[in-house]
């Protein structure tokens, strides 16, 4: 299990890091959505991968740490109020310069 999270984490990482370093503002907003899921995968992996845990924790019970549970949700809540005003950014961006490249220049292909 720990081994499929490592690599959906990696994998997630890199495909988000290369959508960040592209020139048009979608991928990029795709690629920091992609970075957030990998971080937020990470922070919730770090309470230690327990499976049929208890809910209730008695005495010498192995169980979840709620904590890191706690900051996935916060992180999810936080990344789709970024991710929708990213989006509105773009937007307002395109309309004010007419493209849509994160420098504003348009590309000189002939």
């Amino acid at each position: 299990m720990e081994l499929l999270y490592a690599m959906t984490t990696g994998v997630l990482t890199a495909c988000g890091l290369y959508l960040t370093l592209r020139g048009r503002t979608f991928p990029v907003v795709v690629g920091l959505t992609l970075l957030s899921y990998a971080v937020n995968l990470f922070l919730f992996s770090m309470g230690g991968l327990t499976t049929d845990g208890p809910a209730i924790v008695s005495e010498g019970s192995n169980y979840a740490d709620p904590l890191p549970q706690a900051l996935v949700l916060t992180a999810i809540v936080i990344g789709f109020a970024m991710t929708a005003f990213v989006v509105i950014l773009a937007m307002r961006a395109r309309s004010e310069v007419g493209n849509d490249h994160v420098d504003g220049n348009k590309e000189d292909r002939e």
